[in-house]
């Protein structure tokens, strides 16, 4: 075939492809966002955490719904969890093997794993998956990574809602990058700059993260 031939079905195909891939794309925004938890995702957040009132534990499923968004944006890389009671709705649904399997088709286009801090590769990993979740979090939101001028829904839901065991984050603590600020909260603002995850558990991290 003619060399000049080969350049008009290229010219013809880019086009196609890139309307294909944001019609993919905003197919699956609106799957995740249209989509309905299993009632016992619900369940298992007020049995876990009986503080919380109806609003408060459907904000912590709209985090959810958040996550999967920025696991989307991120598309195979990783993405650490930065809410421990969101964590906690994501393992419960994890449970539906079959609704879980088919969400993730949908939603992502693949499996979604739930890996363990402990089973990191190194802690590289973890800081690079926490950045990344914050990076993502912001653009979501309209929010400038590097100088914040509130925290995104998943970095600011434990605090909010006074999770326990949950994951604290401060906007300003006037900490160094990578270290933990006041009340062992950690420095969000140091996030999009440097390593490091959230101020809670043995190391800082969250307890899962997306990826394969």
């Amino acid at each position: 075939m003619h060399p000049i031939t080969w350049l008009f079905i290229a010219a013809l195909l880019v086009p196609i492809c890139y309307a294909w891939r944001m019609r993919r794309r905003q197919r699956r925004e609106a799957f995740i966002g249209q989509y309905r938890f299993p009632e016992r995702v619900r369940l298992k957040l007020v049995e876990r955490y009986p503080h919380l009132n109806a609003q408060q534990v459907q904000q912590v499923l709209d985090g959810l719904r958040d996550y999967f968004q920025l696991c989307r944006m991120a598309g195979r890389r990783l993405v650490a969890m930065p809410s421990q009671a969101v964590d906690v709705a994501w393992h419960e649904f994890i449970l539906y093997t079959r609704q879980y399997r088919d969400f993730c088709d949908g939603a992502l286009g693949r499996f979604l794993h739930h890996t363990p801090n402990d089973a990191m590769p190194h802690a590289q990993a973890a800081n690079a998956g926490i950045r990344r979740a914050w990076q993502l979090a912001c653009a979501r939101e309209g929010i400038a990574p590097r100088r914040p001028s509130r925290l995104p829904l998943l970095f600011a839901l434990d605090a909010e809602l006074g999770i326990a065991d949950g994951f604290i984050y401060r906007l300003d603590c006037g900490a160094t990058p990578g270290s933990s600020g006041a009340a062992g909260a950690y420095c969000a603002s140091h996030i999009g700059c440097g390593g490091g995850c959230a101020g809670a558990g043995s190391d800082g991290c969250s307890s899962g993260c997306g990826g394969d």
